[in-house]
């Protein structure tokens, strides 16, 4: 008997600023505008997908004492823009990164109870710790948590936030039947937390929303991400490229789940993904390294590099070889900011690692970040892609993707318009929705009104760092 066909699950990430977005194409448009973020939204509900994910920066990144070229327009709050597209959008799930450093659960439940209400439970967090004390500068506790303790704040967070949750319960208004009057339990909202990190206790004033609680993504690779994930999460992002690499991150992850008596289906796995279309493949692939090579100019390439080397590398030739000189170990002070030293935790090896890639292949050093930094690509006629994806969910690679466009707000209008259907012919993406919540777009079950008391793990699992 013939196993049956997955479910595809597909979502889109509103670009901003990254290094996928080509600015320079005369169809990029604003990253900040409302404008554009209704049209991307809108696009991605009329393609069916199940979310729209936000990501977010606490702080523009520097390089060399100057603001990153890629953080120049800024970036807008998450919550705010997410507000606005719950009034222009009715089935799309809406997501943000939520940083758990710099935030109280108090706050950030408050806010994700009222988005999930304002948009009839679309709601969903991505769950993230921020690194670095230059983000941290710009908050009252800049930077002094060590490591550790920002992965513990983090779990005692998330625990935190889903106590207050949970604080409204489905029977706390009631109608007395002689005054015809509703009655409201003085206990409704009423919660106590005492821990390493927070002691707080009072009143949490948001009624349990439509889902009860957001969906909670993460994003970690390193061991104690994916454990976060299998005992906290509902969908975790993945970064492997290749359908080898997928398959054995996804075994890995969905293992891990029966030690927190979950089932495999209680925890999606989601890559990011880019696609170039074309009519045909061989214009596909002509199309792409023209992206590329937008995406990545000589001063990009050289700029990536100092993010290793800690040095100022302006004197090379970003069409020559790689520089012969060592990495510099000492404080990070050529690049500062969320995302960029955190890639590269050993430059030593990784040094090593691009010199023996570009021997082998004769790489530039703009060649080399071209090839290095490229995430999962889809590149193709819009059969070929729609057979890519479909291949790598049915092979348990993936239960889907995030798409990341590299035009912004427009990049994402051919998908939906020439590879949505194809996956439809195929029977593994839906015509319609149909449900009202992310939840029941995801196939997640609502969580308990009341749970289970939560033991914490020996060494906690923690979130992504941002």
């Amino acid at each position: 008997m013939s196993k049956p066909l997955k479910q595809i699950h597909l979502a889109a990430h509103f670009p901003g600023v990254n290094n996928t977005t080509v600015w320079s194409d005369p169809e990029a448009g604003s990253h900040i505008e409302f404008s554009s973020f209704a049209h991307f939204a809108r696009t991605a509900e009329r393609a069916k997908f199940d979310f729209l994910f936000l990501a977010e920066g606490l702080r523009l990144r520097e390089q060399g004492g100057k603001i990153y070229d890629l953080d120049v327009v800024g970036r807008p709050d998450t919550f705010t823009v997410l507000a606005a597209l719950a009034a222009v959008t009715e089935h799309l799930g809406l997501t943000g990164t939520i940083n758990s450093t710099f935030n109280e659960p108090y706050e950030v439940a408050r806010q994700f109870a009222s988005l999930d209400h304002l948009s009839g439970g679309r709601a969903a967090w991505n769950v993230v710790t921020s690194w670095d004390a230059f983000t941290g500068e710009n908050f009252r506790r800049g930077g002094f948590l060590p490591k550790d303790e920002r992965y513990s704040r983090a779990q005692e967070f998330l625990t935190t936030a889903n106590e207050l949750f949970d604080s409204w319960r489905g029977d706390e208004i009631v109608a007395d039947a002689a005054t015809g009057t509703f009655l409201r339990d003085a206990r409704a909202g009423a919660f106590t937390h005492q821990g390493q990190h927070f002691d707080i206790q009072g009143q949490f004033n948001v009624p349990r929303s439509p889902q009860g609680r957001p969906v909670i993504f993460q994003a970690g690779d390193s061991d104690e991400g994916r454990e976060f994930a299998a005992s906290s999460a509902d969908a975790i992002f993945s970064r492997y490229a290749t359908r080898e690499e997928g398959r054995a991150f996804y075994t890995d992850v969905k293992d891990r789940l029966a030690r927190y008596g979950r089932d495999r289906d209680q925890l999606l796995i989601l890559p990011a993904a880019s696609f170039v279309l074309g009519d045909t493949d061989a214009e596909a692939a002509e199309l792409a390294h023209e992206v590329r090579r937008s995406q990545v100019s000589g001063a990009t390439a050289i700029k990536h590099l100092e993010f290793v080397w800690n040095r100022d590398l302006s004197a090379y030739d970003p069409e020559g070889p790689l520089p012969d000189i060592e990495p510099d170990l000492g404080e990070h002070t050529i690049a500062r900011g969320r995302a960029q030293v955190r890639m590269y935790r050993d430059p030593l090896a990784t040094v090593r690692e691009w010199r023996e890639l570009a021997a082998a292949n004769k790489w530039s050093i703009r060649d080399l970040v071209i090839e290095t930094g490229n995430r999962q690509n889809f590149i193709g006629s819009p059969a070929t892609v729609a057979a890519t994806i479909d291949d790598f969910v049915q092979a348990d690679a993936a239960d889907g993707f995030i798409l990341v466009p590299h035009i912004t707000p427009g990049g994402l209008d051919a998908f939906a318009d020439r590879v949505v259907p194809l996956l439809q012919e195929r029977g593994v993406y839906r015509t319609e929705y149909t449900g009202t919540t992310l939840r029941d777009h995801l196939g997640l079950t609502e969580p308990a009104e009341v749970p289970a008391p939560v033991t914490a793990p020996a060494t906690a699992p923690v979130p992504a760092d941002r």
